[in-house]
């Protein structure tokens, strides 16, 4: 057990942290694990690699992935602001050497190979960007110098642009709806909550007049006969033969079929294996994740720390439920992973950094501490 008379960063930081936080994302994390131990094998043999080859290396990256998450988590609001800047330009640089230097996979160049490794730089960018949103708008609100709005603003075509030219839609989609809900947090008014809603359908018609990829993927949700449909056809197969409790670990068919069985579509085959129960039980565990991260953002009296925590669960929640809607059909397909469940690794380990800046930033601190922090990152 650890003391509360024990005075140490370990001991100040037990203390401080949401446990209930911190045991939820564990438990995602190994059930992560479990059920791509479903959806992995299959993919990893008809590619002709080992069996586990994608548990395997899920394993790997949840290590790193874990000493990103903790250590995070013990950061000051300071500390927090600058690694989310160094992040966001090192993401940014990353994306546009993608354009040049990147491999073309399924008509975009999404990713970077830096020695052995594959790294997609927009999963980084997202939470580095939701903490620079927040610092934005909330300078904005705190000192009347501070044009943290219009930053705020400027911050956003200065993400998406690189992301629509790649092109990535789905992460175009989710980073906008975060940045809205962050502006919706710090006051905005309802002439904008009706400026930017039109906007945001006029990019949608954009996108489906000018992205052949946007439109047909539009054209097949809403009409089979437009185009292929199988993924989508074969993942609500799944939870048909599947039912409330399952066929069974290991028993499932319909995985051997699916092509993205270890990534877009892990929650189809975890319905056809462990039934629809264990379905709805991971999604009250995404609830109560979201719901407990937006309660002690409500809680804690920093703007800062309120924008920051409230954008990180919004984006964490949303990516969440696009995947699981697309799985059935709720939604048209978006290549968008479900959080510490999906196999991937710059998806894992940029989910452990924000997570680990909600951890840290739902942290109780003195009042005095919070506003040291600020008073040191903008000299008066």
């Amino acid at each position: 057990m650890v003391s509360r008379a024990e005075r140490s960063a370990f001991s100040d930081w037990w203390w401080t942290v949401d446990r209930l936080l911190l045991a939820a994302l564990a438990i995602l994390m190994l059930a992560g694990l479990v059920f791509l131990m479903a959806g992995g094998p299959p993919v990893a043999e008809r590619l002709g690699l080992s069996t586990f080859h994608f548990v395997n290396r899920q394993v790997l990256f949840l290590v790193p992935a874990l000493l990103i998450m903790l250590p995070v988590s013990f950061l000051s609001l300071r500390h927090i602001r600058r690694l989310a800047l160094l992040v966001y330009i090192g993401g940014m640089a990353l994306i546009m050497l993608a354009f040049q230097f990147g491999p073309e996979i399924k008509g975009a160049h999404r990713w970077i190979v830096i020695g052995p490794l594959g790294i997609q730089p927009s999963e980084f960018v997202k939470p580095a960007f939701v903490i620079l949103a927040a610092w934005a708008f909330s300078e904005g609100a705190r000192r009347k110098d501070m044009p943290g709005a219009l930053l705020a603003l400027m911050l956003l075509p200065a993400t998406i642009i690189p992301l629509i030219l790649q092109p990535d839609f789905g992460q175009t989609m989710l980073v906008t709806i975060v940045w809205c809900g962050l502006f919706f947090v710090a006051g905005l008014h309802w002439f904008w909550v009706m400026g930017l809603g039109g906007a945001g359908l006029v990019g949608i018609v954009a996108a489906y007049e000018f992205l052949p990829h946007v439109r047909a993927r539009f054209e097949r949700f809403l009409d089979k006969d437009s185009g292929d449909t199988f993924q989508v056809d074969t993942a609500m197969e799944s939870f048909s033969r599947g039912g409330w409790l399952g066929r069974g670990p290991g028993e499932g068919t319909v995985k051997r079929i699916l092509p993205d069985a270890h990534t877009d579509f892990i929650f189809a085959v975890t319905a056809e294996e462990f039934g629809i129960v264990v379905c709805l039980a991971l999604l009250m565990l995404f609830a109560f994740i979201v719901l407990r991260g937006l309660m002690l953002a409500k809680r804690n009296e920093d703007t800062f720390c309120r924008l920051a925590a409230t954008g990180l669960i919004l984006m964490f929640g949303l990516q969440a439920c696009i995947n699981m809607m697309v799985n059935v059909h709720l939604m048209p397909a978006k290549g968008m992973t479900l959080p510490f469940i999906s196999y991937g690794g710059s998806s894992l380990l940029s989910l452990a950094l924000g997570m680990g800046f909600l951890i840290a930033l739902t942290r109780r601190r003195p009042r005095s501490e919070t506003m040291e922090n600020f008073s040191q990152d903008w000299p008066r």
